[in-house]
């Protein structure tokens, strides 16, 4: 609860309420949400497309963007059918790629995201089966069933968050993935989200949306990955949080870092390693000045080392690692020696490396009456909004070797369509 204090909002503790009390306010809320929803027939239209395969685990992605969360879970599923090695050489290839990957355990059905650019590129990079339902999630009447639900919310409102989360009407992204939960029940599913969600509020917000999430119907975990620990040249840190319904017996366990100092592990992706063979001809990337904010902390990685966080904006990417090392001048300045001539941002196609999608896969725009300018920066923020390919793979890895062994022995009882009841109980 925010008090009434100068400066930034403050928090107390929500109201201790049972499991049963939490769904109670959730249900109201979410039943609030849906009498303001306009059921379409085009909606009906689409959802009659969905390519459900009975051998698979079908999966239904939320805030899709341009694949990143998606790509990484058909890799991890196409890995725990043909093995490791088998499915990264035929990553390395579209073609060979498109062969394979039908054999993955994960195969997506449907997909809602607004962000028309992002939309068009996943559309050219994932099959033609896939529905994607481009439409404001608020909008949805009715999602369809499945049985893996992925995504990372938005968190506009979580920095001033009420008693409850979803009292705060600018949370409804986070209420309709939960909505979509118990409409849909499926047997687990993956959110992300940034790495300050877990301060905020001195942590009660962390604690209040995984209350809401459980009390959906499922058993929660929530950690703190770093990219570069999965093989990913960049120091990303995200909060991953797994929902396990809860009448699968099954216990989710987070991978353990495959990178690292430790002789025992591989070593961190490198710059060099990642974008070496790129410093003659790295491809298009954003031009423009240096802004006081943009200054005011380094920006600048060497070879050696892995990258910023690559952020969903051109002007904000980090430099790249040729020419000298920025210096820090006081608190909050440095100095980029050399300026604008002697240092660029990192391209387009640098970028895309950094967060593991392979060469051949293809980011575009669309012919909106915007500058070149703008148009550069849509790629800049449909790359840096994706989750990192090899840290989805490494995600789903444990859920991809269970799903796998349900295949294997038959499973014949999915049950994704009992949910569809569950808001009448």
């Amino acid at each position: 609860m925010k008090l009434e204090e100068r400066g930034r909002g403050k928090f107390k503790p929500a109201p201790n309420l049972s499991p049963e009390e939490v769904r109670q306010v959730l249900l109201e809320k979410i039943q609030e949400e849906m009498s303001l929803i306009i059921e379409s027939e085009d909606d009906e239209g689409l959802l009659a497309q969905l390519d459900y395969q009975d051998d698979k685990f079908n999966m239904l992605s939320l805030f899709s963007g341009c694949g990143g969360l998606d790509m990484g879970f058909e890799l991890a599923g196409l890995a725990a059918v043909i093995g490791e090695e088998a499915a990264m050489k035929a990553f390395q290839d579209k073609e060979s790629f498109n062969e394979a990957r039908g054999k993955s355990v994960f195969h997506t059905i449907y997909t809602n995201d607004l962000f028309t650019e992002a939309n068009e590129s996943y559309k050219i990079n994932f099959p033609a089966s896939v529905v994607q339902h481009r439409k404001d999630i608020r909008k949805v009447k009715n999602f369809p069933k499945a049985d893996i639900v992925v995504g990372g919310f938005p968190c506009p409102g979580f920095s001033e968050a009420g008693p409850r989360l979803i009292d705060d009407e600018r949370n409804f992204l986070y209420i309709h993935f939960i909505r979509c939960l118990i409409e849909t029940q499926p047997y687990f599913f993956i959110a992300e989200n940034v790495k300050g969600m877990m301060n905020i509020g001195g942590g009660e917000v962390l604690k209040q949306i995984v209350e809401d999430f459980a009390s959906a119907g499922y058993k929660m975990k929530y950690k703190l990955l770093n990219s570069r620990d999965y093989g990913v040249p960049q120091l990303r840190e995200r909060v991953i949080l797994v929902g396990v319904r809860n009448d699968i017996d099954f216990d989710y366990e987070y991978p353990e870092p495959t990178h690292g100092n430790d002789p025992a592990l591989k070593p961190y992706v490198t710059l060099k390693d990642a974008i070496g063979d790129l410093a003659e001809n790295p491809g298009p990337y954003f031009t423009g000045s240096f802004s006081t904010i943009y200054l005011s902390r380094n920006r600048k990685k060497r070879w050696d080392e892995q990258s910023f966080t690559i952020q969903a904006s051109g002007r904000q990417a980090p430099l790249h690692p040729d020419g000298p090392s920025m210096v820090k001048m006081g608190a909050d300045a440095w100095d980029l020696p050399g300026g604008e001539e002697m240092n660029r941002r990192l391209s387009v196609k640098e970028i895309a490396r950094i967060q593991t999608f392979p060469d051949w896969y293809e980011f575009t725009t669309t012919p909106r009456q915007v500058s070149e300018t703008s148009k550069l920066d849509y790629f800049y923020k449909q790359i840096g909004n994706a989750v990192p390919v090899l840290l989805a793979k490494a995600i789903a890895k444990p859920l991809a070797e269970w799903a796998a062994k349900q295949v294997k022995g038959g499973k014949s009882d999915r049950s994704i369509s009992e949910g569809n009841e569950v808001l009448s109980k």
